[in-house]
């Protein structure tokens, strides 16, 4: 079997086709090639192709009202991308940009008609794949401006920082105050109050129970720091995610007031249709009453 008929095989889309069909097919498709960082044609473009990818990766994105890119889909070997605005003859839903280097096999609009002419049960593959491609990208767009700043940084400590947290943390509460102030009683009474069977190992000024102390505080002091320039950076990515949520919220209000605007327009252009016709209409009843 030809290469690239085994290859569309593995295509959900042309599944239902048997072998001398999908090389029928093969023989119309055209082999293209793009290195990596290649864009294959932006958002808006016009569409009259779409491709199937044989070797690389490709990924699908959108950008939001404040430029922010949103990954909808990255497409590998046996995937397809660009069909469409081959459905409904308009401009490219999304951005294509090659990551690893792309070979990839392209099939004209006039030869997925015939196609489809062909394969009529086809289309609801097709449509089947376009609706789950639409289903990922509206559940992506929902949560663009409510991410969580725990689950942007958590995932990502190292385990020196997770112990960092902890400690942090565990310094700063109540039982690590009972532990310590336990510790301390029974250092002072063990080592001033001449407990029988129990020999003194720090007598006063308790110089060895000092040094503990110490460096116990050097060691807590670093891990706290670490803890609190993690905390910054936590900061610093809420700040980021506030302003985002900040500035799309500044646009859904502008774009309300471009609706209200227009409806306002529209309210006052018929009102005055309605004022012009109503007065017109009095004209007559009253050019009737006069005669």
């Amino acid at each position: 079997m030809h290469a690239d008929a085994a290859l569309l095989a593995e295509v959900p889309l042309f599944k239902l086709l048997d072998n001398e069909e999908r090389a029928a097919l093969a023989t119309h498709l055209e082999v293209v090639k793009h290195p990596a960082g290649h864009v294959m044609f932006e958002y808006g473009d016009p569409g009259d192709c779409f491709f199937i990818v044989r070797t690389g990766e490709v990924e699908m994105y959108l950008r939001d009202d404040t430029g922010e890119k949103i990954l909808l889909e990255r497409a590998t070997t046996g995937d397809y991308f660009g069909e469409l605005s081959l459905l409904d003859e308009g401009c490219r839903s999304a951005s294509v940009v090659v990551t690893q280097e792309l070979e990839a096999l392209r099939l004209d609009r006039e030869d997925l008609k015939n196609f489809l002419k062909m394969k009529p049960e086809a289309a609801l593959d097709l449509l089947a794949a376009t609706g789950h491609r639409l289903r990922q990208t509206v559940e992506r767009l929902r949560h663009t401006a409510s991410r969580n700043v725990n689950e942007e940084t958590a995932d990502k400590r190292t385990t020196v920082q997770k112990s960092a947290d902890w400690i942090a943390e565990f310094s700063g509460s109540i039982p690590f105050l009972f532990i310590h102030v336990i510790i301390f009683a029974t250092w002072i009474i063990v080592n001033v109050g001449h407990i029988p069977g129990i020999p003194q190992f720090d007598a006063y000024p308790f110089g060895f129970l000092t040094l503990a102390v110490s460096l116990e505080a050097i060691f807590l002091s670093v891990f706290v720091l670490l803890s609190q320039n993690r905390q910054a950076a936590k900061d610093h990515i809420r700040s980021d995610i506030e302003y985002e949520v900040n500035l799309k919220a500044e646009l859904e209000v502008a774009h309300l007031h471009e609706k209200v605007d227009r409806l306002n327009s529209e309210s006052l252009a018929r009102l005055q249709t309605i004022e012009h016709r109503l007065c017109e209409h009095l004209d007559k009843v009253a050019r009737k009453g006069g005669e």
